[in-house]
């Protein structure tokens, strides 16, 4: 019997929505077939069969949650009963001496012994490697947590200790050390926190439940707005020569029976040319240092229905304009469908977001982790202006870059926008 772990499906992921099983309870599957859609924190994605069999049990039900490596299902062989509980495992055989294993997986197996008349709690069994059977991430949390992993039950496979059990040991350590008595400590100042607020809830009030993609948004804008320092830069630009080329363009592609560009697809052209000669925005912060990185891969802001998506148009600085706005149609069109692959919506180097389309003139955008910028672009509009020393109406748009400063200085965001705005200026610069 095999059973069938809940996948990681993107970096960020930490626990995955069943969105539907392709396959049933007793129904063949051959390797490489299509078993479970998964809803991860970004898109609902295919999850393959890595072996041939027939699929026993299903034990995590469509719209159920599962964090990363829980079972969810369980395949047999042919031939072998399904629908029934997997065995209890044997124990293991006293005499066999079980050789050392690789550093990074084994851990030490756990004792469930729970007699009558005693604690439950588990006693782990020692292995010659003297570990825990439990994940990298759980450990992590537990050094971080201050929490004992050999008094955690595992509720993994095998007994494997994984993120929630350290979740859940912390919360229950939390509430005992509260409970029990303490020494006063000296009194602190007061620090002002900001108090989470309920709102009342009535009956023509709709709740609706947080997706996966809504979670994690929360969370890595949060953590952005927080950890990293957002200055702002803005430059209103004279777009009739952008508006201009546009038109042109378009003329000749509809009657060459091909696909018009968009004044985005135009936007991130000149942006992936720009970023050539500043590769200081082309960066992201680490602890440890900042990368700057070789290639440029530009990010586009999709608005979906469960939320905000930003594929990836690798070396964009190598694509012609043309070759920018097809693959624009195809990411914007599968982020619809949350269709796009891990690699389609990982990687970027920087981000564009245009409201245009909406109308709106201006805004600033919060950076996308682990990026260091972030350009918002508003709407081309009409407005009075001089234009040859005369009053007329000229066309503008204002665009605005989010920096972060423990990455880029004042100056060179200025000198990005500016050089940006003489590229926009002068579109042609862009395509050629």
């Amino acid at each position: 019997m095999t059973e069938i772990l809940m996948p990681r499906l993107s970096d960020t992921m930490e626990e995955g929505v069943v969105a539907a099983w392709r396959k049933q309870v007793g129904d063949e599957v051959k390797a490489g077939d299509v078993l479970v859609e998964i809803e991860t924190d970004k898109a609902v994605m295919e999850h393959e069969a890595y072996e041939d069999g027939v699929l026993a049990e299903i034990l995590v039900k469509d719209g159920d949650t599962a964090p990363i490596g829980a079972p969810i299902a369980r395949l047999v062989g042919a031939g072998e009963p399904v629908g029934e509980p997997a065995p209890a495992p044997a124990a293991p055989e006293p005499t066999r001496a079980e050789p050392p294993a690789p550093e990074p997986i084994v851990e030490k197996a756990r004792n469930r012994s729970g007699e009558s008349g005693g604690d439950s709690a588990v006693a782990p069994r020692s292995t010659g490697a003297g570990r825990i059977l439990s994940s990298p991430l759980a450990r992590r949390d537990a050094r971080e947590l201050g929490v004992d992993l050999a008094t955690i039950d595992g509720s993994g496979p095998g007994g494997r200790i994984i993120r929630a059990d350290v979740a859940k040991a912390a919360g229950g350590a939390t509430t005992a050390s509260a409970a029990a008595p303490s020494v006063p400590a000296p009194a602190a100042p007061a620090q002002p926190q900001a108090a989470a607020v309920t709102p009342a809830v009535e009956e023509t009030d709709e709740l609706i439940p947080l997706t996966s993609i809504r979670k994690t948004i929360a969370r890595r804008l949060t953590e952005s707005m927080q950890t990293s320092p957002h200055f702002y830069v803005t430059k209103t630009i004279d777009a009739g020569p952008l508006s201009k080329l546009r038109a042109q363009l378009n003329e000749r592609l509809v009657a060459a029976d091909r696909k018009k560009v968009s004044v985005n697809d135009i936007i991130v052209r000149a942006v992936a040319v720009v970023l050539r000669d500043h590769p200081v925005v082309n960066s992201s912060f680490t602890p440890e240092a900042i990368v700057r990185h070789g290639r440029i891969h530009v990010g586009i802001a999709v608005a979906t229905e469960t939320g905000l998506v930003v594929p990836v148009i690798r070396d964009a600085d190598t694509k012609s304009l043309t070759s920018i706005s097809a693959e624009t149609r195809t990411l914007a069109g599968k982020a619809r469908d949350r269709k796009l692959g891990l690699d389609e919506m990982t990687g970027g180097t920087f981000t564009v977001s245009n409201l245009g389309m909406f109308g709106i003139d201006h805004f600033t955008a919060v950076i996308n982790p682990p990026e260091a910028a972030i350009l918002a672009v508003g709407a081309v509009r009409s407005e009075p202006g001089v234009k040859d020393g005369e009053l007329a109406v000229v066309q503008k748009m204002t665009m605005t870059l989010s920096s972060d400063h423990r990455v880029i200085d004042g100056a060179q965001a200025a000198e990005f926008v500016r050089d940006l705005a003489g590229v926009l200026e002068d579109p042609w610069l862009a395509v050629a």
